[in-house]
């Protein structure tokens, strides 16, 4: 357990949190004080992580330190309710949102799977968008009552690299990153002068379950990732993120790219 108790009295909402990325945030968010409440689909995954969180990391008055909303992240009713666990567990709102949930797809515009736009644009901006609007509303609402110097308040938002540097080999995942880009330093200018700090985060390549559900060939992006490597690990991201977010409320760290340092490009 970090020593600094830098998010002790926080609650972090995280999505995507079964595995990879949003599994190593939230791991970090714990170690260093904060209570969860944790969202992805697969509901067995997410009990199994709330399980070791409280275990390794202890009980936030009496009750679990992490509450788990199984669910999909785009859908209004799962947003809602995630923002409702947090009031209902730990009796306050969250106020550390980490979007996280997405999907990628292999392939340009002219090749990838047409069937799964909609899915991917649902899931990557409309989703991210959606939580964005109604956390950014509680946050507002939280900071009206309170000295926000005193108190942090963080949106954390995961992009990619392939939304800031074009890269052919997943143009329509790309796409939806470059959207997310420009909704987080949207909502970075309107909502950094109310006091909450909106962060983006655009890591390279990361080894995690991601590639293979993508659909990327086994074969030619392991060749990358051995012309890389070592390539970054969940952890890697989510050890930037928990330093960012521990920061003074006067610090804000706007965006990260964070890539394996044999990376070139994207």
């Amino acid at each position: 357990m970090h020593q600094n108790q830098s998010l002790q009295g926080r609650v972090a909402l995280v999505t995507g949190a079964s595995a990879g990325i949003g599994m190593a945030i939230a791991v970090e968010l714990a170690s260093r004080g904060a209570g969860l409440v944790l969202n992805a689909r697969r509901e067995s995954r997410l009990d199994e992580l709330a399980q070791r969180i409280s275990d390794q990391h202890g009980m936030i008055n009496g009750k679990p330190r992490a509450v788990c909303v199984p669910g999909d992240a785009s859908d209004d009713d799962t947003i809602n309710a995630m923002l409702e666990a947090a009031q209902e567990h730990f009796g306050k709102p969250a106020d550390l949102i980490v979007a996280n949930a997405g999907r990628g797809l292999n392939g340009s515009v002219m090749t990838s799977d047409t069937a799964q736009w909609e899915e991917m644009l649902r899931t990557n901006l409309l989703g991210v968008a959606k939580l964005m609007r109604r956390s950014g509303e509680q946050l507002l609402k939280l900071n009206e009552g309170r000295d926000w110097t005193k108190h942090p308040s963080d949106m954390v938002v995961l992009g990619s690299t392939v939304g800031r540097h074009i890269s052919p080999f997943s143009s329509m995942y790309g796409a939806t990153k470059f959207g997310v880009n420009s909704l987080a330093e949207a909502a970075r200018r309107e909502l950094g002068p109310k006091g909450i700090r909106v962060t983006l985060i655009e890591p390279g390549i990361v080894k995690s379950e991601f590639q293979g559900v993508a659909g990327y060939d086994p074969e030619s992006f392991g060749q990358l990732m051995e012309k890389f490597a070592p390539v970054l690990m969940p952890e890697d991201v989510a050890r930037t993120i928990g330093f960012i977010v521990a920061q003074p409320a006067g610090v804000h760290v706007c965006d990260v790219v964070i890539r394996p340092t044999r990376q070139d490009y994207p």
